[in-house]
């Protein structure tokens, strides 16, 4: 007579059920990792709205102070409002000097120094990053080198090309800095797709515009609005190059409010107010892709 043993029931199969439920270790509710981690990000969100408070103060300032009456802008002790709200300064500081002439020709050197970077630093950029030729890398690096050299040195007097927008420009169109931004992503863009490119009969311009320049848009964005920026913000060169009214910039136009005939602070700070606003629609319409391009193209600090 024959009894039928009885064992365990069969673990077979299920050593890698049971392994990797051992592997997953989540925090529980109250661990001290979980309450690290809250911490380290409540106090990164307190800094990082102290470092937005600090450089939003000086804005609110400007904001608030073109709407103050003049003999309240540096009023003792500091009053955060005026007593009245000025609007007119607006409209005052448009007419107290030919403002809109100083930002039509600041809007056409930016637009048109940012367009030549763009096409010239891609072109490089491509060149550099895809192209076989002998000394390429130390020529790279010479090419680096440019951006110690400072472009004041640059003398246009002796090639007429004082007051004039062309000096505005060219001088500073062909930057090393566009050239390397550009190259370091397209170095990250698959060669492949390059490759099937040419099986179809591309060519190297056609490569650039119709298979890189839209991967990389990204990049684009970052050295359009960096170069745009750099443009508008210009003092010192066009500070040297330009003498008469008719080629004078935003920059220069408002030290003007500063001048013989007394300081206009209250205007000043309502032209400071509308010079700003080009550039920041500008970082708001192309939000998205400065954070991608940033991200990708290693500005971030990564």
């Amino acid at each position: 007579m024959t009894s039928d043993a009885v064992g365990p029931p069969s673990t077979v199969g299920t050593g890698s059920r049971s392994g990797t439920a051992v592997g997953r270790v989540t925090p529980r509710r109250g661990s001290p990792t979980r309450r690290h981690s809250r911490v380290g990000a409540v106090v990164n969100q307190t800094l990082l709205s102290i470092v937005a408070l600090l450089f939003l103060a000086p804005m609110v300032w400007m904001v608030l102070s073109a709407l103050k009456p003049g003999a309240e802008v540096f009023s003792t002790p500091p009053k955060l409002f005026g007593s009245t709200i000025q609007w007119s300064n607006f409209r005052d500081a448009w007419s107290y000097l030919p403002f809109g002439r100083f930002i039509l020709n600041t809007l056409l050197v930016s637009v048109l120094g940012t367009t030549i970077t763009l096409v010239t630093s891609a072109m490089s950029a491509y060149a550099f990053a895809r192209l076989r030729f002998r000394f390429r890398e130390g020529l790279f690096v010479l090419y680096l080198t440019t951006l110690i050299v400072p472009q004041e040195i640059i003398v246009m007097q002796r090639i007429g090309w004082v007051n004039s927008f062309q000096a505005l420009i060219l001088p500073w169109a062909f930057t090393a800095f566009g050239t390397f931004l550009l190259r370091q992503f397209f170095l990250t863009i698959p060669i492949e797709l390059e490759e099937a490119a040419k099986i179809d009969g591309a060519g190297h311009i056609r490569i650039l515009t119709q298979v890189i320049a839209p991967i990389a848009a990204p990049a684009f964005a970052v050295l359009g609005v960096f170069t745009f920026i750099t443009y508008w913000n210009s003092f010192l060169w066009p500070l040297i190059i330009i003498n008469d009214t008719n080629h004078v910039t935003v920059p220069l136009g408002l030290q003007l409010f500063l001048g013989q005939n007394g300081q206009q602070w209250q205007l000043l700070m309502a032209a400071a107010t509308i010079s700003m606003a080009p550039t920041v629609l500008l970082v708001l319409a192309l939000q998205k892709y400065l954070v991608r391009g940033i991200a990708l193209s290693g500005l971030g600090g990564r």
